[in-house]
């Protein structure tokens, strides 16, 4: 009977320590908190104090001058109400537009559609500036100076959008579509009952993403309200920064209350948003 070699025996890899990698990430954590920190605690000191070299970390007296100073200097209540319906209008036709033309790119195959497609993301490469003129004239054309429709009208078309749509569309399996399908339903209830739902975390992810963009837009609202009506809070921020000096703890005010609906809306989504982003192709 043949006597049986003995296995080698392989050393065991030392399992790799992490810390250095937490290291890393809690020295970029406190890297992108301290802006912030350095805002919160800039609103409650005097011109003098934020002004001062070296700088006053923590301020000799609390004061919320600087919140009354914004309120009364800035209408907020009605930049807000244009902030917000403005977002809501470029937030629900840009999902709904780019959730439309991502699905028709992903599951509607046509002639020239990867061409299309590819006209698509090369707008990704061209700067948004180069389009204000046409954009202008264009709404300009319609009537529509000063109006709230004008500051959502060309935030209702994103090349990055439809992409992140289309990822979304891609990375689906095919077989409940193809069951929705066997039982009767057309094309438009396959994308609106069967794969829209199943697209809820794109949508939570593109729906932040737009509204971050929107809610901070400053060039275009200049641009089409040349009467200074129906103004966002931006354009309200913006004219807080004096020719010959600025109130900056009145200013870090405002910012942290422009802040604010931002940073609920996100709490809200940051489960489906995250979700939609590992999931979108855009990892690794």
């Amino acid at each position: 009977m043949a006597e049986s070699v003995p296995r080698r025996s392989h050393p065991r890899r030392k399992p790799i320590s992490s810390w250095p990698i937490h290291a890393v990430l809690i020295v970029a954590a406190v890297i992108m908190v301290v802006p912030f920190v350095w805002q919160i605690l800039s609103v409650f000191k005097t011109t003098s104090e934020v002004t001062r070299i070296p700088p006053t970390i923590i301020p000799a007296d609390f004061s919320v001058h600087s919140f009354e100073t914004f309120f009364s200097t800035v209408p907020f209540w009605s930049m807000f109400a244009v902030s917000t319906g403005s977002l809501v209008l470029r937030v629900v036709g840009q999902v709904t537009v780019a959730a439309l033309a991502g699905y028709a790119f992903a599951r509607m195959p046509f002639r020239g559609s990867n061409v299309l497609f590819g006209l698509f993301i090369a707008m990704l490469m061209v700067p948004s500036q180069l389009f204000l003129i046409g954009q202008y004239q264009l709404i300009r054309d319609l009537r529509l100076l000063d109006t709230l429709p004008a500051l959502a009208i060309p935030g209702l078309f994103s090349a990055f959008g439809t992409f992140l749509m289309r990822q979304a569309f891609l990375n689906m399996p095919k077989d409940y579509e193809e069951a929705a399908r066997l039982d009767g339903a057309n094309p438009f209830q396959v994308f609106w009952h069967v794969m829209l739902p199943m697209a809820r975390p794109m949508l939570a992810a593109l729906t932040v993403l737009t509204g971050l963009y929107s809610w901070n837009d400053l060039l275009w609202p200049l641009i089409v309200s040349p009467s200074g009506e129906n103004r966002p809070l931006p354009v309200g921020l913006a004219g807080l920064q004096g020719q010959f000096g600025t109130d900056y703890p009145t200013l870090m005010a405002g910012a942290l209350v422009c802040s604010i609906p931002l940073v609920i809306v996100f709490l809200v989504l940051q489960r489906q948003f995250f979700a939609g982003i590992a999931n979108s192709g855009l990892k690794g």
